[in-house]
This record gives structure tokens, sequence and C-alpha cells, in this order.
């Protein structure tokens, strides 16, 4: 799960990247009212973000919060899954 974790912290990371282009990681930050930091954290997919903070980062790049979530799921694939880690429980 720890894998799956890294995974979708790194793709979340690359599609801020792309949506942030040349704007300043501290004006952003400032913005959203986030650490320059942490969104340097996030954007090196070291950081596990909080839905909150997932909604001012989208707002903060001027994109609806379901745009970045599709894209990241795009880019993660359809087999992409936390739950594959999990026993099945027994009847």
């Amino acid at each position: 799960m720890q894998d799956r974790k890294q995974e979708l912290q790194e793709t979340l990371a690359l599609v801020i990247k792309k949506y942030r282009k040349t704007q300043s990681i501290s004006k952003l930050a400032n913005e959203i009212e986030l650490s320059k930091s942490v969104w340097a954290g996030i954007e090196k997919g070291k950081r596990d973000v909080q839905i909150s903070t997932f909604w001012r980062i989208a707002e903060g790049l001027d994109i609806k919060p379901s745009e970045l979530l599709k894209e990241i799921e795009i880019k993660l694939g359809n087999e992409f899954s936390f739950l594959e880690d999990i026993p099945a429980k027994n009847s």
C-alpha cells in the first residue's frame, strides 16, 4: 500500500507542476495560505494532502478540483487501487 500511496503523491506532483507552469511557488502558496515548504513537498511527491488542501491547490491553479482529480485518475490508469493488497474478508 505504501508504494501506491507514493505513486499517487508523485502523480499529483506531476499534474500540479503541469498546471503551475511558470507561476511562482511562493506566490501560489501565499495565495492559498500554504507554506512554501509544504507546497514544495507536494510538488516533490513527498506529501500526502488532505482534501481541503487539495481543494485549495486546485483553486490556486484556477481549475476545478474534479478536473485535477480526473487528470490524476487518467495518469494512474484504470488498474490503480489501494484495495489490491487488502485480503478479502472471510464470510
